[in-house]
């Protein structure tokens, strides 16, 4: 069932609840649950420091921000660039820079040591693969919206998708980016870049022969390959096990863009689970519906300082 709210059902509970209380309760709650589902939106990647906008955007896309009218790097990407070569020389940047370096701070690796030894699992819009970057098993993960590792045909015919980390690398040479003595991609010196890759880096299916794109969902062509559906039967059955059961359900960064993936799902099992705990992290939109929040902790607080104080918290 859809959720139809206003903001009137819409509760914070815990706003007159010192902080350190609110941590500590989240951490006895942690302890004490039989599972934790965790749900991870845009909100923990920027936490983490993977930001679309400002310095970062103006070092990897300096270029393309004099050029075109492009305040960041998520706008961006959905441009009506001039050529295709143009296209991939802004998408080989945008997906390298977000999926193939490690993000800049603690926020992953210190969420991976919360949940360690836990029966968890995460369901996530982010398409950063930052989980796996960080040490989280892979049958622990579903990636609802696509990965920035993939591309897919651009009019799919068959359900595959296609790793594409040395053909992006590749187009990262083309335009003049070079790599440190870790093998990172960094500017070149003289921070002179070519807007474009070469015709021939242009991607295309091996299996269809047209065009290819990334797979992230944005539109009905995007392609749902068996590793996605692995994942998703995974979670279902995740779920179903811990029917009933002491659960907590705890959303980090997940704003109101796509409410029905994580919000409203986690609002709802919680509802109907009477030994269900719902807790939300998020800077400036912590808050549940009314129906959950006697069993809520919804903590308006950077996701990064909470999740270190978390792991200074002495078990409760």
């Amino acid at each position: 069932p859809m959720f139809f709210f206003n903001r009137n059902t819409i509760q914070h509970p815990g706003e007159n609840i010192p902080y350190e209380e609110q941590v500590r309760k989240l951490k006895e709650k942690m302890q004490n649950v039989e599972a934790i589902v965790l749900g991870a939106g845009s909100g923990l990647s920027t936490a983490a420091g993977l930001t679309y906008s400002g310095e970062r955007f103006q070092k990897y896309f300096f270029d393309f921000a004099k050029k075109y009218p492009i305040q960041d790097i998520y706008s961006g990407g959905f441009f009506p660039f001039e050529s295709p070569e143009e296209f991939w020389a802004w998408w080989s940047r945008h997906i390298y820079f977000n999926r193939y370096i490690d993000a800049p701070s603690d926020v992953y690796g210190n969420l991976k040591k919360i949940v360690v030894g836990k029966d968890y699992f995460v369901l996530t819009t982010n398409v950063d693969h930052q989980f796996q970057r960080a040490g989280f098993e892979k049958e622990r993960l579903f990636y609802t919206q696509g990965d920035y590792g993939l591309f897919q045909s651009s009019r799919p015919t068959v359900a595959k998708t296609y790793d594409n980390q040395d053909i992006v690398e590749k187009m990262l040479e083309a335009q003049g980016f070079v790599r440190d003595n870790a093998g990172i991609f960094q500017l070149p010196e003289d921070k002179k870049l070519k807007m474009s890759i070469p015709t021939e880096l242009i991607p295309i299916c091996p299996d269809d022969g047209f065009p290819m794109t990334m797979n992230l969902r944005t539109d009905e062509n995007f392609v749902e390959d068996a590793g996605w559906k692995m994942a998703a039967k995974r979670y279902q059955d995740f779920l179903h096990s811990h029917k009933g059961k002491h659960v907590l359900y705890w959303e980090l960064g997940v704003g109101m863009n796509t409410p029905v993936i994580i919000k409203f799902p986690f609002w709802r099992y919680t509802e109907e689970n009477p030994n269900a705990y719902y807790a939300c992290l998020n800077l400036g939109e912590a808050g549940c519906s009314t129906k959950i929040s006697e069993r809520s902790i919804c903590l308006n607080a950077d996701i990064g300082q909470v999740l270190r104080d978390l792991l200074k918290v002495d078990s409760v």
